[in-house]
């Protein structure tokens, strides 16, 4: 039986993502559909990229994801659809695939989906092309090879001699903010060293904990979550709304319009000693 994974930034107030499987179900009537998430931001990439990531490799192989972030943001012509570590994900030629397979797939093809189709019909070709590759096996039954697509990349951590920068990747839905730092970049860069985590400008972690029940009621704590990545929480409490503390935006980026209090508190800061 095969299984298509959702992400997008739809959100599900409306009648969309049931139009979508009903698409997928039509052509493919034993399909297992599984949600990701329906709430990404529109202009948050590395959120998507941390998502996708984070989710798809516990999939077994042959799985598709089809991944909607940000399609209409300039006109569409062509989705690409790539085989990646055994599974296939479908996405916009925006630069989010390379955010999150980290490299340009060498197994990469495109079909055209017109530039002036709605959603649903851009996604009724989807359907046909994961029916059509999930009938043959083959990746060439879902459109032409492709080797100049955009490319955008991950975030990494900012270092210094006695420092490290992250950013925020994601804030859950109890505002613990992940930074984008992993324990194998933190270990190597402290070296044994004493740490101070500082955000906010003068709020600071010195220890990591191995869960939230490390500390005590309403403490501040820091821990690696699940997927191996630097968490920074309140227990019981939430830590991006008390302190301001807010995800990385791929507009402000580009334009340059975020203030200096407000790009600080996109970042957190690790000093060594």
């Amino acid at each position: 039986m095969p299984i298509l994974t959702l992400t997008t930034d739809l959100g599900q107030r409306d009648y969309l993502s049931g139009a979508i499987k009903g698409q997928f179900l039509s052509l493919l009537p034993t399909l297992n559909i599984v949600d990701i998430t329906h709430y990404l931001s529109q202009t948050n990439f590395p959120q998507a990229a941390y998502t996708c990531n984070n989710s798809f490799k516990h999939f077994p192989p042959g799985t598709f994801h089809l991944v909607i972030v940000n399609l209409f943001e300039s006109p569409v012509d062509h989705l690409l659809i790539a085989r990646h570590n055994e599974q296939f994900i479908i996405c916009p030629d925006n630069g989010l695939l390379t955010m999150i397979t980290g490299n340009k797939p060498w197994e990469l093809v495109s079909f055209e989906v017109g530039a002036k189709n709605t959603l649903l019909e851009i996604t009724q070709l989807v359907a046909e092309k994961v029916a059509a590759i999930a009938d043959t096996g083959n990746l060439l039954s879902g459109g032409q090879p492709v080797s100049d697509i955009e490319e955008k990349y991950p975030l990494r951590a900012t270092l210094g001699p006695n420092w490290m920068e992250g950013q925020i990747l994601f804030i859950d839905n109890f505002e613990n903010v992940v930074i984008n730092i992993t324990r194998e970049e933190f270990n190597e860069q402290r070296n044994g060293r004493k740490f101070k985590i500082v955000f906010k400008r003068n709020e600071v972690i010195e220890t990591i904990s191995d869960n939230y029940t490390s500390v005590t009621e309403s403490e501040k704590l820091a821990w690696f979550n699940s997927a191996g990545y630097l968490e920074i929480a309140l227990r019981n409490g939430n830590m991006a709304g008390l302190f301001g503390l807010q995800g990385f935006n791929e507009q402000m980026q580009q334009t340059g319009s975020a203030s200096g209090n407000k790009w600080f508190y996109q970042t957190v800061r690790i000093f060594f000693e």
